[in-house]
């Protein structure tokens, strides 16, 4: 079995590396060795993998030209290929390639743009979920409200960057011409959604990403509160807690257990 093992290594590494020797042991119905009989094998496979990114990152695609990602797809390719045969799961990854991809270093935004690609994917196969009915809420006592611990929608995802990406993404996902963009106009955060049919993505306001992320982490609300405060001391938590509501963000709620030292009641933190 170890040699057997061996072998399939060695093939699906010549398969996604054309730099690699064919395999010893790939021969033709004559049971002569067919170079050109695994070269085609080995072309089909690479270029369904490629046609499987460019349909996963169009954004991406288009930013760096059609040329250049049919080019730089067979690399990543070859150093991360399929974990899974659900092609679907394919690219997970591939944000993180183009971090480290030093011939991309001038476009320093494009890896947050491939992840609000990944995302949009994601929450588009996630789960379906029905959103929490926000009147359930009236009956937590209000000294409780800080203890309120949320249950995310599925397909929720929450894409931060310190770059435009969100713009960027939006003005590359259609057929219109691009304008400029100044990488360095500021960060921006993406919230990535499909509670009902389509997915949306929309940008959401300073602090707002902080309780976002704290409350699909599963903590209390006063936390997630706090730590939005922390980053935003205007921030309105009742107007934003109610449009995450209103939204579908969540499925569903329960009571954490209350702890020490935390503050409930007149808290303007909490609604």
């Amino acid at each position: 079995m170890p040699r057997l093992a061996e072998r399939q290594q060695e093939f699906t590494a010549a398969l996604l590396d054309p730099r690699r020797p064919v395999p010893a042991g790939c021969v033709g119905p004559d049971g002569k060795p067919d170079d050109k009989r695994f070269a085609v094998y080995r072309n089909n496979v690479v270029a369904s993998l490629t046609e499987a990114l460019r349909e996963s990152f169009p954004a991406v695609c288009r930013i760096v030209g059609e040329e250049y990602f049919r080019a730089l797809a067979p690399i990543y390719i070859a150093q991360q290929p399929p974990a899974s045969p659900v092609l679907l799961e394919y690219g997970t990854t591939f944000p993180e390639f183009l971090a480290q991809f030093e011939p991309l270093a001038s476009l320093p935004y494009l890896p947050d743009v491939a992840r609000i690609e990944r995302a949009w994917l994601e929450a588009y196969h996630a789960a379906d979920a029905a959103a929490l009915d926000p009147a359930s809420l009236a009956d937590v006592p209000s000294d409780r409200a800080d203890d309120i611990c949320f249950t995310a929608h599925p397909s929720l995802r929450l894409v931060r960057s310190s770059f435009p990406a969100l713009t960027i993404w939006r003005m590359n996902i259609g057929d219109d011409i691009a304008g400029p963009v100044d990488p360095a106009a500021g960060g921006e955060d993406a919230l990535v959604l499909r509670a009902e049919a389509e997915v949306e993505v929309r940008a959401i306001p300073p602090g707002a990403a902080e309780l976002l992320a704290a409350l699909a982490a599963g903590r209390p609300l006063g936390q997630a509160a706090a730590a939005a405060m922390e980053v935003c001391p205007s921030f309105d938590l009742t107007g934003h807690l109610t449009a995450l509501l209103d939204a579908g963000l969540f499925i569903d709620f329960r009571l954490c257990p209350h702890e020490p030292g935390a503050h409930h009641g007149s808290d303007p933190h909490t609604f």
